[in-house]
């Protein structure tokens, strides 16, 4: 089966669901890890370094994930070009939900000692390490199953992954502070929850995904033997350009989006001796109502991509996103629950509009050989580059300066860099995906790469 005989509606139904639920418990996990991080870790692993110290340290911890992402994006991506994409779904979705659940029953600082910050770091690591390597799996099984018409709309199945992760991470927090572990019980036992749910999570994600067919672009590949030796090294030779933009156009929707998914406007918002100090529980509402607009954004942005392009969906949405940052900070200073409600939803449409397109646009810049390893290394190094640290930077600028004008700057200067990367790809919705179409893939993905494919194919047939 090719990629231009699209996989049966059916098919196409089971994917979108699989994918959707792989993608909410992964990043379900990951998002508890950086909402605690906000609230309690601060306090529980970290307290010896000091109030303010502790909570960089512990913001670091949330970004310190982002660095070990490349190594997941590097494993998976070779292994998925090689002996498929859903094999490594799976793994990567237990590995989420192992760390995940043995972090809710780490013992605290108090008790270990300095071995309680230890081991938290090195289970994060190991998230990290499995983020890195999901979602290139999960958006190349889904557009790789979708018709060409539909590209852009299945692709954004499994990115509403990352707002129902956030969803469901601030709800469950949320339902632990306002109401089963209010006050002193959340500190002690009530942090712990959120992360030993995910082992019953896990378990329905990896059932889904176990009955999902592999992708038809692989089944190509796999009944011709044709797969790559070393995939990541043909990436780099060949296409490292290519790699390096499409990172750069993640950086602006990731850097912004981790205000909310990486703690920073939890702790900024919750702080009693801060220019806000709204309770907790309110905070986690507001922050799940903002989850659920970039949810629906991303949808809309799926369907965008299909009918103006993947290019100008993501144009405009950076536009709006670059609009709305100096608005939202003032919003979230007021001090008003209403207000707060205004600004998560504003910023969240941005987010939204420059999230979905990404799975199809990603999909079709790169060449079926090394699609996994393409997608997985950019996707991998534009969450370094753009939201690794960026609570722990936008926390250091509110301490430096004392508002948070600074970080608007930061955020405004990074959205403007990912405008103009995608502003630099050439939009290729249509293309065909397969692997006997290699030799159009090798070629014009960025504006100024004139090569065309026939003289490509040609040499690669001399």
């Amino acid at each position: 089966m090719t990629s231009t005989a699209h996989a049966g509606k059916a098919t196409q139904r089971r994917v979108a669901f699989a994918t959707v639920i792989g993608t909410t418990v992964e990043w379900y996990d990951f998002f508890i890890y950086a909402t605690a991080a906000g609230l309690v870790f601060s306090q529980l692993f970290f307290e010896p370094a000091g109030q303010d110290i502790a909570l960089l340290i512990s913001f670091a911890s949330v970004g310190l994930s982002f660095l070990f992402r490349p190594l997941g994006a590097f494993l998976a991506g070779h292994f998925g070009d090689k002996i498929g994409r859903r094999a490594m779904l799976v793994l990567t979705l237990a590995l989420m939900g192992a760390s995940t659940t043995l972090i809710g029953v780490l013992p605290t600082f108090e008790t270990a000692g300095l071995w309680a910050p230890v081991l938290l770091l090195l289970l994060r690591i190991l998230q990290g390490i499995s983020a890195g390597g999901e979602w290139g799996g999960a958006v190349l099984m889904a557009v790789e199953h979708a018709p060409v018409d539909g590209r852009g709309r299945a692709g954004s199945y499994p990115q509403v992954g990352v707002p129902l992760g956030m969803l469901l991470a601030s709800g469950t927090m949320a339902l632990m502070t306002g109401v089963i572990s209010p006050g002193e019980q959340f500190l002690e036992w009530g942090w712990r929850i959120p992360f030993l749910v995910s082992i019953v999570l896990i378990a329905v994600g990896y059932f889904v995904r176990r009955s999902v067919d592999e992708s038809p672009v692989f089944e190509e590949i796999n009944e011709q033997k044709a797969q790559t030796a070393v995939p990541i090294l043909v990436l780099f030779k060949k296409h490292w350009p290519l790699v390096i933009i499409a990172a750069l156009v993640f950086a602006g929707n990731n850097a912004a989006g981790y205000m909310t998914t990486g703690g920073f406007f939890q702790a900024y918002t919750t702080d009693p001796e801060g220019p806000v100090g709204l309770e907790r529980t309110d905070v986690l509402i507001a922050v799940a109502f903002g989850a659920t607009v970039w949810l629906v954004m991303t949808l809309v942005a799926g369907f965008l991509a299909d009918k103006i392009g993947r290019k100008r969906t993501y144009q405009l949405g950076f536009i709006i996103l670059a609009a709305s940052l100096f608005p939202v900070f003032a919003l979230v200073n007021s001090g008003s629950l209403v207000l707060l409600y205004v600004a998560f939803g504003l910023f969240s449409i941005g987010l939204g509009l420059t999230y979905g397109p990404q799975a199809a646009l990603y999909s079709e810049l790169f060449p079926a050989s090394v699609r996994f390893s393409g997608v997985s290394i950019s996707y991998a190094i534009g969450a370094i580059v753009g939201g690794a640290f960026a609570p722990t930077i936008a926390q250091a600028l509110v301490q430096a300066t004392g508002g948070t004008t600074a970080v608007a700057v930061y955020l405004l200067v990074v959205v403007a860099i990912s405008f103009t990367a995608v502003s630099m790809i050439r939009d290729r919705s249509g293309i065909d995906l397969s692997f006997r179409n290699q030799a159009e893939q090798e070629v014009g993905a960025l504006v100024f790469d004139k090569r065309r494919a026939d003289a490509v194919k040609a040499t690669q047939d001399a």
